[in-house]
């Protein structure tokens, strides 16, 4: 058996790339009951307009959205409860170090099964101006018609 962890990604936080630099990433466990677990295995989840806060010197995640299991009872949780993530304590104190600094923020970019254990990308991001959205897209584009152009001149 090989020591190699089976990754499969669950949901993608796209608007967060939009939305911000992300400079750092981090990996955390996340407090699920049961049913949840099952809902992210069907990929019933939802990042957007979502972030973490550290409490306590504890982080949560806010705002998430994981969809009630459809086969579960009228116990379901609130699908947009906060949950906790589970980090070392290390690295919340490195995180607070850089919240505390303007303009930085902790968003989750994606949620994904290592192994069994469902976890979650943080990113210490800071917010984009308008003008730096507009860069970004115009780059996208650029790269959109090189891939074409290429893929094109490949088919020749």
């Amino acid at each position: 058996m090989s020591d190699v962890a089976r990754i499969k990604t669950v949901a993608v936080n796209k608007k967060a790339y939009h939305d911000y630099f992300i400079e750092d990433t981090y990996e955390a466990g996340i407090v699920l009951v049961g049913s949840e677990v099952k809902s992210v295995r069907g990929g019933a989840v939802n990042l957007r307009d979502s972030f973490a806060i550290i409490k306590n010197g504890e982080v949560w995640l806010v705002g998430a959205h994981i969809a009630p299991y459809s086969k579960g009872s009228h116990f379901n949780e609130d699908p947009r409860r906060s949950r906790k993530l589970l980090l070392n304590r290390h690295e919340i104190n490195k995180l607070v170090g850089k919240i505390v600094q303007k303009g930085y923020t902790l968003v989750p970019t994606k949620i994904y099964f290592k192994d069994a254990l469902v976890k979650v990308e943080l990113g210490l991001a800071k917010g984009k101006e308008l003008h730096d959205k507009r860069q970004t897209i115009t780059e996208r584009e650029e790269k959109r018609k090189l891939d074409r152009i290429i893929k094109e001149a490949r088919y020749r």
